[in-house]
């Protein structure tokens, strides 16, 4: 029986190189590189050899789009695709008007095979790239590329690529909120036993640097916010030591560079293709942003519980109690472990008559009862946000740690490097690329993307 070596050789001589090296190499390492060599000219073979096979097929005679005649062949022309595993080319059979209408060349298989005319990368090469660019730099995603698959594109090439897919990303959004305006979307279909999870909404702000004057490097770094809403279900686990904690079992993003009126419908819109209309339990979670709680009262209110993060209930009693015992002292220290403890355990309004009872009885300077009064405002304001021995009962999050989680993986983490300052466009277009990669909807992105002449 002939060896797997000797079928290749007989396959195709011109791999016998290739075969060489894979049976001179010394080392582990050698063996497998030159092997992933060999396998990658054989798969350009054999992508060759069925696509021209394919384009032989004379098939049915098209016809003129535009006079309605049969189309005569111009014989097989070749083309060439820069693709994941190589350069390939194939020969396929190219049709013309007789009559000569202006409809150009027409190849059947290029729309089969769902090329545009003047497209010289493939789809999964440039969604390879796209997925790099999303976690990393555009010159280390196209390192990155030639080093796992041996395709050489530059970091421009890439740029392109998520421009296109960027744009396409922001049309389809915009699609889908031009068609909220008239219809209530479905919700997506998920599972019975994840929909019957209680399902959390908030969201925060995070900083960008950006250019001052668009492309340009030129000039001051002009720091603008980016809103981020997430929509995630809630599940739960019992730690080592017996304690129950929240276990995120589905997550959904969005975030826009703009205003919360910009956010708005882009939450709710991700809301409601979470669920949020069937879900037995919803809970609205931030911080005390008065924007954030602007929405939730505006748009969210009739659908959810609002629980105000309660590491930032307990920053501003600590602000309280820093202004009236003196932040240095032993006493402002022992009232404010205590009113934390108290706030946790359900008992704000213990907290609120103490600040209260000082405020009416105790000689305070005028910086200090406005900063008191200020307190009692912000605790009243949130009297229905802070139940927070409730929210223990009942399992769920008194924290907003995976918006803020959600803040730093969407934007900090690479819009955020060392040196990096954007142009609005090439934010948007990547922001949208990380989105729909953790969205779960990245692939439909390669699927209609114009290509660019790279």
């Amino acid at each position: 029986m002939s060896s797997m070596i000797e079928k290749i050789n007989l396959f195709n001589p011109h791999l016998q190189e290739l075969v060489m090296e894979v049976k001179s190499a010394l080392t582990l390492k050698a063996v497998v590189l030159a092997a992933l060599k060999l396998g990658l000219a054989i798969a350009v073979l054999i992508v060759s050899e069925v696509l021209t096979k394919r384009g032989q097929d004379m098939g049915e005679r098209p016809l003129c789009s535009e006079c309605g005649t049969v189309l005569e062949s111009k014989g097989l022309l070749e083309r060439t695709m820069k693709t994941l595993i190589g350069l390939v080319s194939w020969k396929r059979r190219v049709w013309r008007c007789p009559s000569g209408c202006k409809i150009g060349q027409v190849a059947p298989l290029d729309v089969e095979l769902g090329l545009k005319p003047n497209q010289r990368v493939s789809d999964e090469l440039k969604e390879a790239g796209c997925v790099l660019a999303v976690f990393v730099p555009f010159g280390i995603a196209a390192s990155l590329l030639k080093t796992l698959t041996g395709v050489e594109v530059s970091a421009g090439a890439i740029w392109n690529w998520v421009k296109c897919a960027g744009e396409e990303a922001m049309a389809r959004l915009q699609r889908e909120l031009e068609a909220l305006k008239d219809q209530v979307p479905d919700a997506e279909e998920i599972s019975l036993k994840i929909a019957s999870l209680p399902l959390l909404i908030g969201g925060d702000g995070v900083m960008v640097p950006f250019r001052p004057n668009g492309g340009s490097p030129k000039g001051k770094t002009v720091w603008r916010e980016v809103k981020v809403g997430i929509i995630a279900r809630l599940g739960q686990r019992i730690t080592k030591g017996g304690k129950r904690v929240s276990l995120l079992v589905r997550r959904r993003l969005v975030a826009v560079l703009g205003t919360i009126e910009d956010l708005k419908p882009r939450l709710w819109l991700a809301s409601v293709k979470e669920g949020i209309l069937e879900a037995k339990v919803v809970v609205w979670l931030s911080d005390g942003g008065r924007g954030f709680w602007r929405l939730f009262r505006e748009k969210f209110s009739n659908y959810a519980h609002g629980i105000l993060d309660f590491y930032h209930a307990a920053q501003n009693v600590w602000k309280g109690a820093r202004a009236w015992f003196d932040g240095r002292t032993k006493k402002a220290r022992q009232w404010f472990a205590s009113a934390r403890r108290r706030l946790r355990l359900g008992k704000a309004k213990e907290v609120l008559d103490e600040i209260k009872g000082g405020l009416r009885t105790e000689d305070l300077p005028d910086s200090v009862c406005k900063t008191l009064e200020n307190l009692v405002t912000y605790l009243e304001g949130h009297r229905d946000h802070i139940n927070y021995a409730r929210y223990k009962d009942l399992g769920l999050p008194i924290g907003s740690g995976m918006v803020e989680s959600a803040c730093k993986w969407l934007i900090q983490q690479r819009f955020k490097c060392v040196g990096m300052r954007w142009s609005e466009d090439g934010f948007n277009h990547l922001l949208h690329l990380r989105l729909a990669w953790v969205n779960g909807t990245f692939g439909e992105l390669f699927d209609s993307t114009p290509s660019p002449n790279s």
